[in-house]
């Protein structure tokens, strides 16, 4: 067998972003910052727009329903932003919402990102999958290369020998 071909040196490790590498959502976060901004902004132009009559006639706990409610669509919000993905020496990092998850390399039997599916699943070695919501198919060609890029490294993780 010639020297490095046997995938873990050569061309294609070559032309791979050195690890850690982490891939986050674009659409979605710009989308999770654009509503909770519109969202917090609504509710705070409709109070001042208000007659002082029905200001007046709003109770205290009714105020504090009303801000409960723009702070559980903002933390919803913040936590579709949040999610990420992480590529370590030791193995993957998901993060979905508020959920973080570690798999070590050998764990990960396969990537997967079927047309039509919003975001990538995990084939684990347990038979189980794992939602990677890290990766957003509507982020169009950089998700496709996100996750071709993410399958080198499992494939190049996966060999026996690094």
């Amino acid at each position: 067998m010639p020297a490095g071909s046997d995938g873990t040196t050569g061309p294609r490790l070559a032309k791979m972003p050195p690890l850690p590498r982490t891939w986050r959502p674009i659409g979605p976060r710009y989308a999770a910052i654009a509503f909770g901004i519109a969202l917090l902004a609504m509710f705070l132009i409709m109070w001042f727009t208000f007659p002082q009559q029905t200001k007046d006639a709003i109770g205290p706990l009714e105020r504090l329903t009303v801000l409960g409610f723009v702070l559980l669509g903002d933390a919803l919000l913040y936590a579709l932003a949040r999610s990420r993905i992480t590529a370590t020496d030791d193995g993957l990092v998901i993060v979905n919402g508020y959920r973080k998850r570690q798999f070590a390399w050998a764990q990960v039997v396969a990537v997967r990102l079927p047309k039509g599916a919003p975001w990538p699943t995990l084939d684990l070695s347990d038979g189980t999958t794992c939602s990677a919501m890290g990766i957003h198919q509507s982020d169009g060609e950089k998700a496709r290369y996100a996750v071709r890029e993410l399958k080198t490294y499992l494939a190049l993780r996966s060999t026996p020998e690094r």
